[in-house]
């Protein structure tokens, strides 16, 4: 069996990737830059923030945490669909307007799920 810390630690160092690749994507899409149409642009971070989705399934059967039964796992979740989605708006959006607001609040539920990680507690504030 794998250690937990190692696990944890995968999935730590996935965070920092997901937010550094989002913020490299993200700074290329307002450059225009035909770099992000580049195969290993478009495939890294799907292997990354998968990484980082099963490395934190994993923490979670590891501890008997569930989403449903447990609030704050919950609350993390549903950021991370809305920080995909808003992420997916931010690179994809048809009006510069559009991308800088969906670009902050992709950045704001990334800063919310990483609050809510580190507290364990739906309501971090």
């Amino acid at each position: 069996m794998i250690d937990h810390s190692l696990i944890k630690l995968i999935h730590v160092s996935c965070v920092g990737l997901s937010l550094i690749g989002f913020t490299l994507r993200a700074g290329l899409m307002l450059l225009q830059s035909p770099l992000l149409k580049k195969r290993w642009m478009r495939t890294l971070p799907h292997l990354v923030d998968s990484t980082l989705f099963f490395s934190g399934l994993w923490l979670a059967w590891n501890l008997h945490q569930y989403p449903g039964a447990v609030p704050w796992l919950t609350a993390k979740l549903l950021a991370l669909v809305l920080y995909v989605v808003f992420g997916a708006l931010a690179l994809r959006g048809q009006t510069a307007g559009r991308r800088y607001i969906s670009l902050l609040f992709a950045y704001l539920c990334f800063a919310y799920m990483v609050s809510v990680a580190l507290t364990r507690t739906p309501f971090p504030w």
